[in-house]
Parts: structure tokens; C-alpha cells; sequence
């Protein structure tokens, strides 16, 4: 079966049930996020996608940019099958990682090696298979002693360590991955990177919501501008980052295209 990720005017609404909010007309929700409105019951619902259409295969690599609660995680969770469409169609063939909300599928009160288990099965994997990438992820989360304990007793930069080791290690068909992730020191960041883009290389199909120009250069080939839950533009990084951030922002990006380029046909 080819992979492939389908989606055709689909549109994701949250409905309020706040009875403040029953006197609303249609709004926006300030700078980012969905237009207020009201559903064919009369419920008011906030618009989080409106009329998102793509169509994706093996190979492809896109980008999503735009402001925070512009509707980039929204669109991973669709993807991912967290959420259905509202309206419009959303068809996903492929085994789907998803790079976000880490904390899913972790149980705070067991130690941080049986959370590596866990948190594989979670993403697919079997028991044999994690067993046996169990010391590489170890090495890679550099907590020693820490896996031993239970995941209560780690900061926040401790468990994405965990998570991040855990989704790393597979070979997904489909990537959805959200770079908002943090709560990790800049060197375990940079070393988390590289890791990453090795992820990326192994899988068919990469999503990635990105607020660095530099790195989504880097993993995507095309960029898709995500506005109040609406495609604004679609094409090229450079002209699409272009068009959100202006000519300084598109300009770097062309110039680390430029870099990425001149690498590619020296090691060739």
C-alpha cells in the first residue's frame, strides 16, 4: 500500500458551551486563531481549519508556518487522527508518528525504562523491538541513573529527553513533527537536531510546524502558510516564508538554500 495523506475542504470546529458566549456574532479571535461563529444547531463553535485541501506522498516534505494559534498544531492533530473533520474529508493511508504533545503515553508513576516500553508501544512498536533499542535510547537521553526512577521525579526537560529518544528511534511512514517541543537545554537540543533529521531522512512523509526558517530549510522541500486556520499560500519555502515574514526573512532563506545546495554537490 503507497502512502499518502488526502485531505479536501476539511474544517475542524470546537464547540463553546460558555453561555457568555451565546451572544456572540462572527468574530476573530484577535491576531491568530479561528473566526467565532454558529453551527447549523445553533451552537457557537470556534473555526480552528477552514477548507484545508492537500495532497501528499511518498517523498513529499512541507513546512507549516505562520502565528502561534494560527491553527499549525491543529492541522498535525488532523493529520495524526486525534481529531476528525467537522466538514470536508481528511484520508490517511500510512503508519503515523507524531511528534507532539510528548507527554502522550506516559505514566508518571513508573520509571523512565519502562516509559521508553510504553511510550513505543504507543507509536506502533512491540515490546521485543523497544527492548532492543533500549541501551541506544538510554545513551541518547544522557540521564544515567534517572531511567531507574519513577517519571514523577523528572523536570520537564527530563521527560522530553525520554520522548524524544523513544520517537526518534523508529522508522515512521508518515512524521508529523512540531518543533515546539523546548523545555530542553540549547546542546541536547542540538544534538536532539541532528537525531531528528536522520528521523526525517527514514520516514515517507514529513509535516513540520516550524518557527525556524534555518531548520525548515533544512528537512522540507515545499512550505504551506497556515492563517486563522486557513491556507494563505503554498509553494516554495522561500516564497512562502517570503510572503509571511517579508524580503529579509525570504532572503535568508534563499541564502541557507543556497548553503544546503552547494553541500549537497560537494559530497556528491
Amino acid at each position: 500500500m503507497s502512502i499518502s495523506i488526502s485531505t479536501h475542504d476539511a474544517c475542524v470546529d470546537f464547540p463553546i458551551f460558555d453561555a457568555k458566549t451565546r451572544s456572540l456574532k462572527k468574530a476573530f479571535l484577535g491576531k491568530a486563531g479561528g473566526a467565532i461563529d454558529r453551527n447549523s444547531s445553533d451552537v457557537v463553535v470556534v473555526e480552528a481549519l477552514k477548507n484545508i485541501t492537500m495532497n501528499l506522498k511518498d517523498g513529499d516534505r512541507v513546512g507549516l508556518v505562520g502565528h502561534n494559534g494560527a491553527g499549525k498544531s491543529t492541522l498535525l492533530r488532523l493529520l495524526s487522527g486525534i481529531y476528525e473533520p467537522t466538514r470536508g474529508s481528511a484520508t490517511i493511508r500510512g503508519r503515523v508518528a507524531p511528534v507532539f504533545d510528548l507527554g502522550v503515553g506516559m505514566d508518571p508513576e513508573i520509571s523512565g525504562y519502562e516509559n521508553i516500553i510504553i511510550r513505543g508501544l504507543f507509536l506502533g512498536q512491540t515490546r521485543k523491538q523497544m527492548l532492543a533499542k533500549m541501551d541506544e535510547i538510554a545513551d541518547f537521553t544522557e540521564l544515567g541513573d534517572y531511567l531507574d526512577m519513577p517519571l514523577r521525579t523528572y523536570s520537564t526537560g527530563m521527560r522530553v529527553r525520554v520522548a524524544m529518544g523513544v520517537v526518534t528511534s523508529i522508522d515512521p511512514e508518515i512524521l508529523l513533527l512540531d518543533e515546539g517541543i523546548g523545555a530542553v537545554d540549547a546542546e541536547f537540543m542540538k544534538k536532539a537536531r541532528l537525531r531528528l533529521q536522520e528521523l526525517v531522512k527514514r520516514s515517507g512523509i514529513l509535516v513540520f510546524a516550524s518557527h525556524s526558517n534555518e531548520f525548515l530549510a533544512q528537512l522540507c522541500d515545499t512550505a504551506m502558510w497556515i492563517d486563522h486556520g486557513q491556507v494563505r499560500q503554498q509553494g516554495g519555502i522561500e516564497d512562502v516564508v517570503r510572503a509571511y515574514e517579508g524580503n529579509d526573512a525570504g532572503d535568508h532563506v534563499a541564502q541557507i538554500l543556497k548553503e544546503i545546495e552547494r553541500e549537497d554537490n560537494a559530497g556528491g
